[in-house]
Formats: C-alpha cells, structure tokens, sequence
C-alpha cells in the first residue's frame, strides 16, 4: 500500500506542476503585442480548460468523467 501512495505522490507532484508551468505560459498568450486574438478565443481557451478540470475533479468523486476532446480555435 505505500508503495502505491508514494506513486500518487510523485505522479501527482509532477503532473501538477507540469499544469501550473503550462497555465503559466498560456497566461503569455495575453500579450497582444506578440499576438492577436479575440475576446471569444480567450473565452473558449478558458472554457475548455474549466471543462477538463471539472471532469478530472468529478473522477475523484468517484465520477467514471467524460469522453476525451482535444482543443481546437479556428485560424
């Protein structure tokens, strides 16, 4: 069983700060001298990130969660 606790530590240490190092750099995006964007693809950036969190979150209630989707903006 510690064995199994200590996986969860190390992959979850790791895993989070890997998210927080990628919010991070999409907080870059922000800079509208290096990009242009519009308020609706800041919206949907942030809407599919809520989503992913809330059904990650929902699986540790014991939730099974949603189907996998990958994030795509219109060019």
């Amino acid at each position: 069983m510690r064995d199994k606790r200590k996986k969860f530590i190390d992959l979850a240490e790791a895993r989070v700060n890997r998210a927080i190092k990628d919010i991070r750099l999409i907080g870059n995006l922000a800079n509208k001298g290096a990009y242009d964007y519009t308020d609706e693809d800041s919206r949907k950036m942030f809407r599919a990130i809520q989503k992913e969190l809330d059904m990650a979150k929902s699986r540790f209630s014991g939730d099974s969660g949603g189907k996998d989707s990958e994030f795509k903006l219109e060019g």
